[in-house]
Formats: C-alpha cells, sequence, structure tokens
C-alpha cells in the first residue's frame, strides 16, 4: 500500500515549512531595533532648551530631534549619545560604545566643528567682511582637502560596529535668506559667503555618506524659508546672553527642520 509513505512525505512537508516558519518568526523576534544617536550640537539640540542635566556639557535636549523621533517611534531601545561641540574624532573615541548588532538606526550630524564654523562666526561678527571671507575660505578648504577622510573614518567604524543599521546623516542648514528681512548684522557678502560653505559642508558629507550606502538628510530644504532675516527664523542669530546658542536650531528647526529629514529615511 502507498498510504504510509505518502503519510510520510506530508509530514515531512508539514515539518520542514513549519521549521521555516518557526525560523522565520525567530528571525523577526531578532531584528535590530534599537536607536543610537550620535553626532555634534545640531543633534544634541543646542539653542532648544530644556536640556538634561545629566548630560552636562552636551546639552542633550529633550527637543531634540533624535527624543522626538524616539518618543514617536518607541524603539527597543534609545542611546542619545550625541554632545556639543563633538567633532569626528570625539564621536570615535566617545560616542560608538553603544552601537551593536541589535541597533537598527543610527543618526549622526558632524562636520561642521572640524571645519571651525564657530571660529568662522566669530571672526565674522566680530571683525571685518576682508577678514570674514578669509576665515570661511579657510574653512572651505579644510572642507575639501581634510574632512573627507575623517568622515570616511567615522562612517567605517559605524558600520564595523551596527552592521544591520540603517544609517541617516543629517547636515547643516544654511544660516541665512539672502535679502531677506534683516536690517542690521554682517553684510550680504559675509551672510552668502557663510552660505557657500554650508552648502559645500552639506555636498561633502552627502558624497562621503553615499559611498558607504548610508542616506543623507537635507535639512536646506526643510529650512527653506526659516533661516536667518526670513522673518520666521528656526535658527537663533547671535545671541550675546547665551552665546553657545548662536547659529543653533531653536526648538521649531528640531520638531521642524531636522525631524522630517529624518523621518524621511526612517519613517
Amino acid at each position: 500500500m502507498r498510504f504510509p509513505r505518502v503519510t510520510a512525505i506530508v509530514s515531512s512537508l508539514l515539518l520542514a515549512a513549519g521549521a521555516t516558519l518557526a525560523s522565520a518568526a525567530t528571525s523577526h523576534a531578532a531584528a535590530p531595533t534599537g536607536y543610537v544617536a550620535l553626532g555634534d550640537s545640531y543633534s544634541s539640540g543646542v539653542g532648544s532648551g530644556s536640556y538634561d542635566s545629566a548630560s552636562g556639557d552636551c546639552k542633550r535636549s529633550s527637543k531634540a530631534y533624535p527624543v522626538l523621533w524616539k518618543n514617536a517611534h518607541s524603539p527597543s531601545s534609545f542611546n542619545f549619545d550625541a554632545c556639543s561641540g563633538a567633532r569626528t574624532g570625539d564621536v570615535l573615541a566617545n560616542q560608538l560604545g553603544h552601537l551593536s548588532a541589535s541597533t537598527g538606526l543610527v543618526t549622526i550630524s558632524i562636520g561642521g566643528n572640524d571645519a571651525g564654523f564657530a571660529d568662522v562666526m566669530t571672526t565674522c561678527v566680530l571683525q571685518s567682511t576682508d577678514t570674514c571671507v578669509a576665515k570661511v575660505n579657510t574653512a572651505r578648504a579644510y572642507v575639501q582637502n581634510t574632512l573627507p577622510a575623517a568622515l570616511d573614518n567615522v562612517y567605517n567604524q559605524i558600520r564595523a560596529k551596527a552592521p544591520a543599521a540603517k544609517v541617516v546623516v543629517l547636515g547643516y542648514p544654511r544660516f541665512y535668506q539672502l535679502n531677506g528681512t534683516c536690517i542690521a548684522g554682517l553684510a550680504e557678502a559675509e551672510r552668502s559667503a557663510i552660505n557657500g560653505a554650508a552648502d559645500l559642508l552639506d555636498t561633502t558629507i552627502s558624497a562621503r555618506a553615499a559611498s558607504h550606502g548610508f542616506s543623507f538628510g537635507d535639512v536646506r530644504t526643510t529650512f527653506a524659508g526659516h533661516e536667518i532675516c526670513s522673518g520666521d527664523a528656526w535658527l537663533h542669530s547671535v545671541d550675546w546672553l547665551n552665546i553657545g546658542e548662536s547659529y543653533h536650531p531653536k526648538p521649531a528647526g528640531q520638531s521642524g527642520g531636522y525631524l522630517p529629514a529624518l523621518t524621511k529615511y526612517a519613517p
């Protein structure tokens, strides 16, 4: 009779199917879903207030885009390691410890401090237009000649330590709306030079991110119409009473500028 043989074949197929489903369920359960937020002051939320006192000089804000994304999506774990003033070397030395095979999302903004943008803005506010433009050009040379390798080092380490993660690299906004509402402050030539350097920085970061298979969140598009001199700025201008928050996003810049640029790639 053939029934025992047919029964055996059917039983084998059912067992194999069950094993496949169990394996798929196990794989799904083990999918990496932790979120690690790296980077500098634009990621830590400087300029947005509501700082976590435990974060000290890193000034991590509850209004920063990593916290906003975390609150909306409830990742399995969340590590907020971004720190005000961070450069690429600081990320390598101090911010990669929470990356692992269980990390499903990494975000980072980095490179502005390496290029010396704080020094650029200080120079432009306090000194002549010619001195400002010369300082901008020094920063541009660094971005073109030195920053790419520094970014590659960071991106290589992120991928090595978080092999399954979706990595979203966030850029920087243009600071100024040209021919805008400002009636004092920097000369238009200075504002134009600063915007041009920001564009170069973003172009450089975007290219290096793409070469590693990372997504680039271009916040210039989300900040459009909300630059300084726009009449509805999402960025602080120079603030003599709290100089550290100058040229950083306000809460609206984090929620309306940075969060949408992240959500485009990590919905």
